[in-house]
């Protein structure tokens, strides 16, 4: 039976969709995250990781706020730069174990109007961007041949509020919402995603790897798409990136190319809207009638 070590399996949106898919394909899983010690200390690191003998460390660990990032740099490039380089130092000095991390499309400037792949050059707008992008660089530098870097983007599934959520209860308290509609990306389940990870991870899968659903969705339309899925009812105004100020410069065009996952699983990525429509009604409302019932 293979083990796993799933940093942000206990909390996160990936890493509890990891959790759940890994156990379900018969690996035994352990998970490590802040509320066991500091992560961010390298003694304590590598403590834990010597002590887990995982065949797989799976990182879904990152200062994801992207906006925050920009006030805060140290901290992001502390949990996006530093502590993935230290993963991939320890299991290099360990001699055995693979490593699983995950980037993002903010490594992109975004302006082209193509998917992007593996081979395009990335030129991140953000501080949480850089930071990311100094992580990938340095686990595939650090432990080329014992780890796989994920791209992936605008993240939704169970277990923690993300942005489907957000958009649908919004929603129910108001007759309008305001959606941007000039940054246009790749929706992306976590529950798909960990499938392709579990997938990667089983075949020791090495370099860096674009996995988003397929498809391509703006703010607005994803918002669209899941009101009309959850059977709200209110509308939905599409309004300028510029009429929505946020700190950190968002890339407007971040679609990813999936094509070499496609290839490596023998199939395309399902669409972002089946995907979609498999969060809202397997777990979305069924979770949120449990929620309204207690109230």
């Amino acid at each position: 039976m293979a083990k796993a070590l799933i940093l942000g399996g206990a909390t996160g949106l990936l890493g509890q969709a990891l959790v759940r898919v890994l156990a379900a394909r018969g690996w035994q899983v352990s998970t490590l995250g802040r509320q066991d010690g500091n992560v961010m200390d390298f003694d304590f690191l590598q403590s834990r990781l010597l002590a887990a003998h995982a065949d797989v460390v799976f990182n879904a660990v990152g200062f994801t706020a992207v906006d925050a990032a920009e006030d805060d740099p140290d901290a992001a490039c502390e949990a996006n730069r530093t502590l993935p380089d230290a993963l991939a130092h320890i299991l290099k000095n360990l001699g055995n174990g693979h490593l699983v991390h995950y980037s993002t499309d903010f490594v992109f400037q975004g302006q082209g109007e193509t998917p992007l792949t593996e081979e395009d050059e990335p030129h991140p707008l953000s501080v949480y961007g850089s930071t990311k992008l100094e992580g990938e660089q340095a686990v595939l530098r650090e432990l080329p041949e014992r780890s796989c870097v994920l791209r992936t983007a605008w993240l939704f599934g169970p277990g923690r509020k993300n942005f489907v959520d957000t958009i649908v209860a919004a929603c129910e308290k108001r007759d309008t919402i305001n959606v941007v509609h000039d940054q246009v990306g790749s929706p992306t389940y976590s529950v798909d995603l960990a499938q392709w990870s579990a997938a990667l991870a089983e075949k020791q899968a090495t370099g860096l790897w674009h996995a988003v659903n397929s498809g391509q969705a703006s703010w607005c339309e994803l918002a669209c798409e899941s009101i009309n899925l959850a059977a709200a009812s209110c509308r939905v105004m599409p309004i300028d990136s510029a009429q929505w100020p946020q700190k950190a410069r968002r890339p407007e065009f971040s679609v990813l190319d999936n094509n070499k996952l496609g290839a490596f699983l023998g199939k395309k990525p399902r669409p972002w809207p089946q995907a979609l429509r498999d969060y809202i009604f397997r777990d979305y409302l069924p979770s949120h009638r449990k929620e309204k019932d207690k109230h």
